[in-house]
């Protein structure tokens, strides 16, 4: 199996104008990985995708996907399933047609029954895409983009729509197309997706990486908190709890299981209830909220 990077990015710049989008980036996604493109607002991680995905030149740098330039769209493009934010099938096509359709452009193999089936959609085959439910719409995204299990699947926003149980049926079927090898891009906004699931995750801030790794290097940055609150006229807590409110404390540590273990031992010696106890590693939320202070 080649060692060539599915994408590999090296110092690329998009400009619109006078506007600096995304400004010298590097970075690399192997193959068989998730990996997570995540970002603030106006961060210029859909320049990047955009460009990355073969729909934009980029302004200056170099993007090889499966080692050709991502333009290239007889090389790349058979290679490549991608989930929009939005679609942009006919609404007069059935969810049979479109599929049928999508995939014939494709040009890889599979059967429209199969994908149907992926997504909980074969009762709704005959159904034209404009009867369908936002979520309807979202599955159908999603079956159009992995149709012929692609090397290389973008995942824009997946699951927005979606209710509990499409959610799942929706990452066991990325689940399935892993076991067969294939590279995963996501971008999302609901950052819990991204910290159970991506093996790396690049976070995008201003138009480059604000920091980029897995996700316990990503969440190793900042400390881990507990938090608890103390009846009323309970003795002093030990220093390195911070008041909050009148009984509401906090601790941040870089050492959780001993801090903890403080905390508790000093709660048991003095006969204290620590109420509404909270303990755990910092988030990936917590991670992307820290770039507004920094």
């Amino acid at each position: 199996m080649s060692n060539t990077p599915v994408i590999d990015v090296e110092r690329l710049n998009v400009r619109y104008g006078d506007f600096h989008a995304v400004k010298d980036l590097s970075f690399q996604v192997q193959r068989g990985e998730f990996y997570a493109l995540l970002g603030t607002n106006g961060a210029g991680k859909t320049s990047t995708l955009e460009t990355v995905e073969g729909h934009r030149p980029a302004t200056s740098g170099q993007v090889r996907v499966f080692g050709s330039d991502p333009r290239d769209r007889r090389r790349v493009r058979p290679r490549m399933g991608i989930m929009l934010q939005e679609s942009g099938f006919s609404p007069d096509l059935t969810v049979k047609e479109s599929i049928r359709l999508i995939g014939a452009l494709s040009g890889r193999a599979d059967t429209v029954d199969r994908v149907l089936g992926i997504i909980d959609l074969t009762r709704k085959a005959g159904t034209k895409v404009s009867q369908l439910s936002g979520g309807e719409k979202r599955r159908l995204d999603f079956a159009t983009a992995v149709y012929g299990t692609p090397e290389l699947v973008f995942l824009d926003e997946p699951t927005t729509g979606l209710d509990i149980q499409a959610r799942d049926d929706l990452w066991n079927a990325v689940d399935r197309l892993r076991e067969h090898g294939s590279t995963v891009v996501l971008t999302t906004h609901y950052l819990e997706e991204a910290q159970q699931r991506a093996d790396r995750v690049g976070l995008m801030h201003r138009g480059t990486f604000h920091r980029e790794g897995t996700v316990a290097e990503l969440t190793r940055t900042l400390p881990a908190v507990i938090r608890f609150e103390l009846p009323p006229h309970a003795p002093t807590p030990p220093p390195q709890a911070v008041r909050q409110s009148d009984h509401r404390y906090l601790v941040e540590t870089f050492q959780l299981q001993s801090d903890l273990y403080s905390l508790l031992g000093w709660a048991e010696r003095n006969a204290v209830e620590l109420q509404q106890l909270e303990a755990g590693p910092t988030s990936l939320d917590d991670v992307f909220r820290a770039i507004g202070h920094e």
